[in-house]
């Protein structure tokens, strides 16, 4: 529940550079509540919302930080008579201030700090996602608070937290590494565990259990699949056969809550076919280009053409596609097989602050394409050191694109379908890392995580 010690300064200084940004508008962030999962004593784990945790780094259930135009102060409930009881012992309100930094008082004080700064101020704030928490919050605030619907008098917050959580501090990129660290075994366990004849549950299973046994979690909710061209794929029961390719977008959260994200494809016997081993490394090598481009400066968008480019290149190369490489990409044919973004934000989000929308993914004066594939990309801003963000492009064959008339209308005899069909042994190929933006280029986070083809059929040769 309580930050270690060693993040306190840098909680106490997110909290200065946020004042600093809001000047005299008061601001109020919660934590959210618990949610019950079928009734109020069964609940899912907790999770507290991120733009509380990125400022107070605490698990508190209920709680509310307030910024009254001057100081920040963090009220959270009484504990209970029966806490002890049920949930073991509870920090006490000192013991929280000295690790957050922050004075602590009782949440039955809250409506009379707010009231005293309402007479004269709009107090602003961010919605969570769970709707309990802006009732309370809307209650307490005397306006509408509605999650994904931001009001003119949030927004200067909104836009200050963006500034800040783009470029990652000491102790975030700390958390990053751990998040990495505790993936790197995960996906190692994943391979190891994939054989034909047993089913994706199993794979998960493995995975997951690298994390309970390091006392974290899921930073969301595993895909492990043979069924790899549905993107967000969360069923677990087909079972594994010779020929199958398993995609596993699996990445665990550190302790303070920061997330991993990362993709890797292997072969169900533990050796790519032919033309699978073709395939990958096409998709590798897109994966290749793109990271080299991630450097300060360079627009995110350009890191998303580079990879479609490149799988131009490759797919041209085995026959797939016909045609000058920019104009294939200029008239969406890549898209047809590769349809999403390059990859989004990291961060204690998995995909960062996309609670604020585009607010935070684009930069001002940028807006989201309206073509096929590059509508889907989540992040539009020139680079900087300190941010963090992912590299996933894919190759998927998926039937209800590939037989949309209007989608392939401009394709004609540009995509060979006699050769596509030999590769019916892909479904979907996804090879995805975590990258940090340094001064002097990039460092990838989870390349401790084989990808290379070799590497990959090495670690599954010793099942």
């Amino acid at each position: 529940m309580l930050p270690p010690s060693s993040e306190r300064a840098a909680l106490v200084r997110r909290r200065e550079l946020l004042a600093h940004a809001l000047g005299r508008t008061p601001a109020l962030v919660a934590s959210s509540r618990p949610r019950p999962r079928n009734y109020a004593a069964d609940q899912f784990p907790f999770r507290a919302a991120s733009h509380f945790l990125y400022l107070f780094g605490l698990a508190a259930q209920d709680g509310l930080g307030f910024y009254d135009g001057q100081s920040w102060t963090l009220y959270l409930p009484e504990p209970g008579a029966d806490d002890a009881l049920w949930d073991g012992a509870v920090p006490g309100f000192a013991e929280v201030a000295e690790r957050t930094g922050c004075p602590v008082r009782s949440r039955a004080e809250l409506p009379a700090a707010l009231g005293s700064v309402q007479a004269t101020r709009t107090v602003a704030t961010l919605p969570t996602p769970d709707a309990e928490t802006c009732q309370d919050v809307e209650a307490l605030l005397g306006r509408p608070v509605r999650y994904g619907k931001l009001q003119a008098v949030d927004e200067p917050l909104a836009d200050a937290l963006v500034a800040l959580r783009l470029r990652h501090d000491d102790a975030a990129v700390s958390q990053l590494r751990k998040a990495a660290e505790v993936t790197t075994p995960s996906h190692l366990a994943g391979m190891r565990a994939t054989r034909p004849g047993v089913l994706e549950a199993v794979v998960r299973a493995a995975m997951e259990a690298e994390f309970v046994a390091r006392d974290v979690r899921p930073a969301y909710q595993p895909i492990v699949t043979v069924h790899g061209e549905v993107l967000h794929n969360l069923k677990y029961h087909h079972e594994l056969r010779e020929g199958d390719l398993l995609l596993a977008d699996v990445g665990g959260e550190s302790p303070g809550g920061f997330a991993c994200d990362v993709t890797r494809t292997w072969p169900v016997t533990g050796r790519f076919s032919t033309t699978q081993r073709e395939l990958y490394e096409v998709v590798l090598s897109a994966q290749k280009a793109s990271i080299a481009k991630v450097r300060p400066g360079t627009r995110y968008r350009d890191v998303h053409l580079a990879a479609h480019q490149e799988m131009a290149r490759g797919l041209v190369a085995l026959g797939i596609l016909r045609g000058d490489v920019e104009e294939l990409v200029a008239d969406g044919l890549t898209a047809l097989m590769f349809p999403h973004g390059i990859g989004h934000l990291l961060g204690l989000d998995v995909h960062d602050m996309e609670d604020l929308g585009d607010r935070a993914g684009y930069a001002p004066g940028r807006t989201r394409s309206k073509e096929f594939g590059h509508r889907y990309l989540r992040l539009d801003r020139d680079l900087e050191p300190g941010m963090a963000v992912t590299i996933e492009p894919g190759f998927y064959r998926v039937p209800a694109i590939l037989g949309d008339a209007r989608l392939t209308a401009k394709a004609g005899d540009r995509l060979n379908r006699a050769v596509l069909e030999r590769y019916s042994d892909v479904r979907g190929i996804r090879i995805e890392d975590d990258v940090l933006v340094t001064a002097e280029g990039n460092e990838v986070l989870t390349a401790a995580i084989p990808k290379e083809a070799a590497d990959v059929e090495a670690v599954m040769a010793r099942r």
